[in-house]
């Protein structure tokens, strides 16, 4: 039985070869150009750059914060890498309570310059929270003004009360010294008359 052998058997090793050589076209296919392979390189560093901006944003915004948003661009690679994105943040003021849209603006500005560096949409944020910011500060010294007036005029007219009270007292005591002398002046001689009778 030497030298005799069957199909099959002399077909596995064919086999064997046809599928480590297909195996290695998938594995060529697999593998990317120089080219690609620098353009995947900067997609990675790129997604990297976005997200860490982005979650900058939303880290200091804290409540103020919406869902971050993210634009992506499929690599060479067949995967997804950020390439933009946004984070929506609440720069409006706090109706009626110009401290807390001062404070509130004060974390908006640092939200929205808290990346490494911020774009022009992220200044002009900034720029329209110090905006908002800078209103509710002189709202707030209007109305500081406003009860520095209103107490000044209350101790105005407390003062005047309070001259005129004492005036009136002053009057009043005079007034009561005055009647009591005569009065006793009238009763002295009433008594006196009284005695010489």
């Amino acid at each position: 039985m030497i030298g005799s052998a069957t199909t099959a058997s002399i077909f596995q090793p064919v086999q064997s070869v046809l599928q480590a050589n297909a195996s290695a076209k998938q594995t060529d296919s697999n593998e990317l150009t120089e080219s690609e392979e620098k353009q995947v390189q900067e997609l990675k560093k790129r997604d990297q750059e976005v997200r860490t901006h982005e979650q900058s944003h939303k880290t200091i915004a804290g409540p103020y914060a919406g869902e971050i948003q993210y634009e992506t661009q499929t690599g060479p690679d067949g995967k997804e890498y950020a390439v933009g994105g946004e984070v929506s943040i609440d720069a409006s003021p706090v109706k009626g309570d110009p401290e807390a849209t001062i404070r509130k603006m004060d974390i908006v500005i640092r939200a929205a310059l808290a990346p490494a560096e911020p774009s022009p949409q992220d200044r002009a944020v900034a720029s329209q929270a110090q905006a908002q910011r800078t209103e509710a500060q002189a709202e707030l010294n209007e109305d500081a003004q406003k009860s520095d007036v209103e107490e000044n005029e209350k101790s105005f007219i407390e003062t005047l009360i309070d001259e005129q009270t004492s005036a009136d007292h002053q009057r009043a005591s005079s007034a009561y010294g005055n009647a009591s002398s005569a009065q006793i002046a009238q009763a002295t001689a009433s008594i006196l008359s009284a005695i010489a009778v």
